[in-house]
């Protein structure tokens, strides 16, 4: 359901309906309903999606393959902003016909069902929203994409929770008076009476539409009458879909793209606008002079209107049981305890206690008071805020869960807490990093604290099964999240709807990064390589400017509803009565409030994240212990390794982060990243907690880095800024960096305690409050006797960075998958890229993987038909070393059942048993023969273009006789499969190299013969292009040429507010880092962003004993350059890359740049992912210009 808070003139509020969806929400917030006209708005319906800086009118959150009820209402927006008053709420569901009938193709969309009736359902009390969401979840329960409720259901639920039902032009009331038969109407007007059901008649009228229509004026004054003569009340709305009248093409878009069919073909109007008040009371004057006394009539139904409206206002609190906790009941979660919460947690924390202390060998008394008195306070605020059974709840997930034998790890702020790692929620001690529990847990800060668990990532789904078997449907359900409109959503919905083809549409949103539509100008007006393209040139013009106005009217419009990634709600046996639920295309529940939402319904939201690299690592373990057995290094009792045991302090470990071949390691294989370890060369796992918290959004938007690096590495003087700070910035030399450090800071100098410090440090994040916490501030500080200078100081620090640092809770939570894999790399490197590969976590593209790998030792095996499995699996290869065998779910358009039928019946003696016995169809057989699968069978002799020609005849004959075999009802065999089957030569050329690299990577994406820059080594070498592996050896500051494929691009945002383009080209022996100011991109976007072989000039930066990327000035196509040096040699690249382009333009700043209270500035472009295909494609690409 949606939010639906709009405001109309004078502080005018309006409910709001969805376009033309199944099950409509409606929901009200006024500042008051004292003023008649003012109230008339409260059953007019529009659309709007609340976002932080305001509030939307329009939008659709229907998804494109069928309706769907969205968020319930906006809870997340009401308590925080109590200015926006009283809350209405309701919802526009459509009935079961009773009669069958056949859907309709709509000029070849989707197949459409006719309109149905419909009823506005309005909710006034607390059994009334339970039965909204009751009616709202039995729309859903059925049908996800049609969602309609059963009449005698619907009767039913309606009556038994009291709740208020308008029956308006399109109900079925309104339907029979249309068609003159009065007669039937009173039947179903009845119908509802009887069942207890409180009926109004609701008016509406679009008097621009014919008489004949339902919503005319003519109509309206029927529908009036007859209520009169009836003595039904009556009350006045306008339909609303959008705030203004010139949103109704907006609308048109919504309803075309949703129905799939063309704009031209969408009956329109542009009367269900926001009416202001005067133009309802005109509407109700019109109406009711059609009918007798304008005035008597017109002034009853307003009174009744207002009436009703007071009547249903919703109290948040006391109706939806907001800013209440709500968690399974004990006798639930622990059957048969009979003691409280509080004493079952207690004891669970003291039999901890006791092993903790054993554990850390905590002996001194000053250590064993100070620990005693954390968890004793800890329990304190748990008591005091009543989450014991929060707290014991997700320790028994999570208890669960290592039960399953599924590898877990908590992150985020919970990991500050002593009780969860007392409980085993999380692996971090929080005491020996020096974490504070009020950055996870406050008394001042009311509602449900927030644990995030990651799990391996290939098991989520059965784990979630594992907490609704545990919990069951009625106390447990999934989170929903709404997807909103984009640019290239949006500009292939506009264009669909515009009637545009397909292809135009394609290209059109490829050419722009993954931006909010509302930038889609400014993007072709100071992006380079959108200014110049053909688009942007007819955008310049004014050709698009209607096409450009759609584009931008649908941003930030709902647009689909899915499952969240990782949210699940537990809650007590209210919860059905307190959220509505559809079911998600995983067929799990999911409640329609949104994360946000659910946190102010005072529901647990767990969020428990599939994350790719916890199973990669699972993975790794099991390939060790398969290939070297329980004697692997790092194998504990068990026989396996276990990676919670193994040291924290390894140096191997650490030297191979400091040599930054950290590809495939958790958080710091990014180029910046390994920019940063380079520099910063961490020793211990406190350095990984701060390298993992200064390389986040918010620490390099402010620059945190350069001062760190400067202190750290002696360039620059430490300073503590006042004495009383030494201990607090001692472990990030000065700098501050961690959130709780900010909060420690405010502590020690106001003297207030933590839990207002960390008040304060999330408000200064609000440019509005500044000014107010500065003079607090300074006066806290000039009462203490501090000096006006280091106030000034300290000030200007928290400012900077108060809302910026990170919190060092998460990153230690963070840096123990970090160490973890980078331990397992060092230690066990074939299997730990096994896994990284068969799980793909990171960022990068397999094949750069694979070349890590190579380098590593690690020999990457080819396809084969006999030994590939549906995973990367660990070989012995026949020298004694460590190979990762290419699987083959790899081939490209492989299925999973063609898969598991390959490998059941392996092994294959040849071509023709592969054939015979597989069940793969012809494509897939071509393929992998294009990737050597069968080079193992058959004599070197035979190439692989004679396989293919086989293969042609074999797939042939095959088809041949098991026709005639089914025909004869298999009684006799032909003998195919008896017979020792041998290929000859065709004669025809072999494939060459280059068309080998090229067919490999076309079809499992990986280049096993040869790499693919292997063929332009001979003109790098003469161009004097510097590989990756020699970079080091480069002085700082020299020009260079590098080339490679590449293989990744970001965008990150930067201080200045410039777009600053990140690359990663990877050339065989390693990754090339080169970084694209403006100024360069201005010249070459278009080949930075849509290329995927490079050559790239520039100068080289060295920034640290391992720091090293390129300073570009610019870039060219490789095969461009490639065809030059063919024609002119050297001389001619030269001539090339030394012309300036032909399209050279003086940089263009972005009109748009964000400011946060901090200083930092940001492009609107920065931190979206670029424009054009994915990496995966890209590879594919590159090998097509191999020459």
């Amino acid at each position: 359901m949606n939010v639906a808070v709009g405001r109309e003139g004078g502080g005018e509020i309006a409910l709001t309906r969805e376009i033309g969806t199944n099950v409509h929400p409606i929901h009200h917030q006024a500042a008051g309903v004292g003023r008649a006209l003012q109230v008339l708005h409260v059953f007019q319906t529009l659309v709007l999606g609340v976002h932080r800086e305001g509030a939307r009118l329009l939008g659709d959150a229907e998804q494109r393959d069928g309706p769907a009820v969205q968020r319930a209402i906006g809870v997340g927006d009401i308590t925080p902003h109590c200015e926006l008053g009283e809350t209405l709420l309701g919802v526009d569901v459509a009935l079961e016909t009773p009669q069958p009938y056949l859907p309709t193709p709509a000029h070849g969309g989707k197949w459409v069902k006719p309109e149905r009736p419909r009823v506005t359902l309005l909710a006034h009390d607390k059994l009334s929203w339970a039965g909204l969401c009751a009616v709202i979840s039995a729309a859903h329960k059925d049908s996800r994409e049609d969602p309609e409720i059963d009449r005698q259901e619907l009767l039913r639920l309606a009556g038994e929770h009291g709740l208020i039902a308008l029956l308006g032009p399109r109900s079925d009331v309104g339907y029979n008076i249309l068609n003159r038969r009065p007669d039937r109407a009173l039947d179903y007007l009845r119908t509802w009476q009887d069942h207890g059901v409180r009926t109004y008649l609701e008016i509406a009228t679009h008097h621009q539409n014919p008489d004949g229509s339902n919503l005319s004026d003519t109509f309206a004054a029927r529908m009036l009458q007859w209520a009169i003569v009836h003595r039904t009340q009556a009350v006045l709305t306008n339909l609303v879909r959008y705030r203004d009248p010139k949103d109704s093409r907006i609308a048109d878009i919504l309803d075309a793209s949703r129905r799939q069919v063309a704009l031209s073909n969408q009956p329109t109007t542009s009367q269900a606008f926001l009416a202001s008040s005067q133009h309802m009371g005109a509407i109700a004057q019109r109406v009711s002079s059609l009918v007798g006394d304008p005035r008597d009539i017109g002034q009853a139904l307003l009174r009744q209107t207002v009436a009703l409206g007071q009547e249903c206002v919703i109290d948040p609190q006391a109706d939806l049981g907001m800013n209440q906790v709500y968690v399974p009941e004990l006798s639930k979660l622990l059957p048969g305890e009979t003691r409280s919460a509080d004493s079952i947690l207690q004891e669970r924390c003291e039999v901890s206690f006791s092993n903790y202390l054993t554990d850390n060998a905590v002996t001194r008394n000053d250590d064993l008071r100070a620990t005693r008195e954390r968890l004793d306070s800890e329990l304190s605020v748990i008591k005091q805020m009543g989450l014991a059974g929060y707290v014991l709840t997700v320790a028994q997930v999570v208890d669960m869960i290592r039960a399953m034998k599924v590898r877990v790890a908590a992150r985020g702020s919970g990991a500050g807490s002593f009780i969860n790692h007392l409980l085993g929620i999380s692996g971090v001690d929080p005491i020996k990093h020096n974490l504070l529990m009020e950055r996870f847990v406050s008394t001042l800060r009311p509602g449900l604290p927030d644990i995030d668990i990651d799990v391996e990532s290939d098991r989520r789904i059965e784990i979630y099964q594992a907490i609704f078997d545990r919990f069951g449907d009625q106390r447990t359900t999934c989170v929903s999240m709404r997807e909103t409109y984009r640019v290239r959503h949006a500009i292939r919905d506009v264009g669909a709807a515009m009637g545009m083809p397909p292809g135009e549409i394609n290209t059109f949103a490829k050419s722009f990064p993954h931006i909010r539509a509302r930038h889609i100008r400014s993007a072709l007006a100071e992006l380079p390589e959108l200014r110049r393209s053909g688009i942007g040139v007819r955008a310049a013009r004014g050709d698009l400017d209607q096409f450009l106005d759609l584009v931008e009217g649908l941003d930030g419009l709902p647009r689909h509803t899915a499952l969240h990634p990782c949210g699940i709600v537990l809650s007590d046996l209210s919860l059905l009565e307190r959220t509505p639920v559809q079911p998600s295309a995983q067929e799990f529940p999911m409640s329609q409030f949104d994360k946000d939402d659910v946190e102010h319904m005072g529901l647990l939201k767990l969020d428990v994240l599939g994350v790719r690299m916890q199973s990669a690592l699972a993975y790794a373990i099991d390939q060790v212990y398969q290939i070297q057995g329980p004697d692997a290094y790092g194998t504990d009792s068990t026989g396996k390794i276990n990676l919670e045991s193994v040291p924290r302090d390894d140096p191997k470990t650490f030297e191979l982060i400091q040599s930054t071949k950290t590809l495939g390691c958790f958080q710091i294989e990014s180029p910046g990243q390994r920019e940063l370890i380079g520099k910063f060369a961490p020793v211990s796992f406190g350095d990984l907690i701060t390298d993992i918290s200064l390389f986040r959004p918010g620490p390099v938007k402010s620059d945190m880095i350069t001062p760190f690096l400067r202190a750290r590495q002696g360039w620059g003087l430490t300073d503590y800024m006042h004495p009383d700070l030494k201990e607090i910035l001692t472990e990030t030399s000065g700098v501050v960096v961690f959130h709780e450090q900010v909060m420690r800071i405010v502590s020690v100098m106001t003297g207030c305690s933590l839990e207002a410090a960390d008040l304060i440090r999330r408000r200064m994040g609000d440019y509005e409050q500044l000014d107010e916490i500065r003079e607090w501030f300074y006066k806290a500080l000039q009462s203490r006797n501090y000096e006006l200078s280091v106030i000034e100081q300290v000030w200007d620090v928290l400012r900077a960075f108060a809302s910026f640092g990170f919190c060092k809770a998460h990153a230690a939570a963070f840096a123990l998958p970090t160490y973890q894999s980078a331990w397992f790399k060092t230690h066990h490197p074939a299997a730990f890229l096994a896994g990284v590969l068969t799980h793909d976590p990171g960022m990068y593209p397999k094949r750069l993987i694979a070349d890590d790998a190579r380098s590593f030792g690690v020999e990457i095996l080819g396809l084969d038909v006999n030994a590939s499995k549906d995973t990367y699996r660990v070989e012995l290869t026949n020298s004694g070393s460590q190979g990762i065998r290419i699987p083959l779910s790899e081939v490209k358009g492989i299925s999973e059942q063609e898969v598991s039928d390959i490998i059941c019946a392996q092994p294959y003696s040849s071509l023709a048993d592969f054939v015979i016995r597989s069940k793969a169809s012809r494509p897939i057989v071509e393929r992998i023969i294009l990737a050597g699968g069968f080079d193992v069978l058959h004599d070197p002799l035979v190439s692989r273009r004679d396989l293919l020609f086989h293969a042609a005849e074999l797939s042939a004959e095959h088809k041949l006789k098991r026709t005639a075999r089914s025909r004869i009802g298999n009684q006799i065999s032909l003998g195919m499969q008896e017979t020792v089957w041998i290929p000859e030569p065709t004669g025809l050329p072999a494939l060459s190299l280059a068309d080998r690299v090229k067919y490999e990577i076309e079809v499992l994406g990986i280049d096993v013969s040869a790499h693919v820059m292997s063929f332009y080594r001979q003109m790098l070498t003469e161009l004097n292009a510097v590989p990756a592996d020699h970079l080091l050896t480069v002085r700082s500051q020299s020009s260079v040429l590098i080339a490679g494929v590449k293989v990744a691009t970001q965008t990150p945002p930067i201080r200045s507010g410039k777009r600053v383009a990140f690359i990663t080209l990877e050339d065989s022996t390693g990754p090339i880092d080169a970084t694209f100011f403006e100024e360069a991109q201005d010249q070459y976007a278009a080949t930075l962003f849509h290329s995927w072989l490079l050559l790239v000039s520039g100068t080289v930066r060295r920034t640290g004993p391992r720091g090293v990327s390129i300073l570009a000035n610019g870039c060219w196509e490789l095969s461009e350059v490639y065809q030059h040096w063919k024609r002119g040699g050297v001389s001619a690249v030269h001539e090339l890359i030394g012309k300036a382009p032909v399209h050279q333009l003086d940089p263009v700043a972005p009109t748009q740049i964000w400011e946060h209270a901090s200083g930092f500035r940001s492009s609107p472009y920065a931190d979206v992912r670029p424009a054009g295909s994915d990496i995966a494609r890209s590879m594919r690409s590159a090998a097509k210009m191999a020459p």
